[in-house]
């Protein structure tokens, strides 16, 4: 599957086992999520179940199973498609094509690291549901932090990945926007923002 969908211009990555495949999908904020029910390691229904959760990433079921009663738990738990074993391999690239142009490329819009949330759609952050007032450069910083959580970002790739490089002033200003949104978004004295000295920063939260 992999091989199919870079061959139809997508980037593709994999995982062998429920767990890992949980870790990879946070870690990635994928815009398609193709997930086979026979991943060991993790119950299958509840992984989607866990992945809807936390955000509106599109998720296509492979499964050997054809019963009427498995595609509709596999629906319930939250999938977009279901596609029975065996399958055409260009089957799954269309339908998944199908998935992302029925969402209108809105994917991942919601993101949900323990208390704190974000829309992108509507540029709404929220800490334990309340909203939060942040400049539209402190929005993005938030953005990119929450997508790529465990990560140390430098100041140069913030400026890349929130402002397509389209930043005025030198990266310490990055610095002071990231000193006013770690003000916004500190839940009960824990700061999500680390400074990893010499590095940049990092967003660490519990489930991240």
């Amino acid at each position: 599957m992999k091989v199919y969908f870079k061959r139809a211009g997508f980037s593709a990555e994999t995982a062998f086992d429920g767990k890992t495949g949980l870790t990879l999908a946070r870690t990635l904020a994928p815009d398609l999520i193709v997930l086979d029910l026979m991943l060991p390691g993790l119950d299958e229904m509840e992984l989607c179940r866990i992945l809807r959760s936390k955000s509106d990433v599109p998720i296509i079921m492979l499964t050997a199973r054809d019963a009427h009663s498995d595609r509709i738990k596999g629906l319930e738990s939250g999938a977009d498609d279901y596609v029975v074993k065996p399958f055409d391999p260009e089957e799954v690239v269309a339908r998944a094509k199908a998935v992302l142009r029925r969402v209108d490329n809105k994917v991942q819009q919601v993101v949900t690291h323990g208390s704190i949330t974000i829309n992108e759609t509507t540029q709404r952050a929220t800490v334990n549901e309340q909203e939060i007032k942040l400049s539209q450069a402190q929005f993005e910083l938030l953005a990119i932090f929450m997508r790529h959580p465990n990560q140390v970002l430098t100041r140069d790739q913030l400026i890349a990945l929130a402002f397509n490089n389209d930043f005025e002033g030198f990266d310490r200003a990055i610095d002071n926007h990231i000193l006013r949104l770690r003000k916004q978004i500190a839940v009960e004295g824990q700061q999500p923002i680390q400074t990893v000295y010499g590095a940049g920063y990092k967003f660490v939260m519990e489930d991240a």
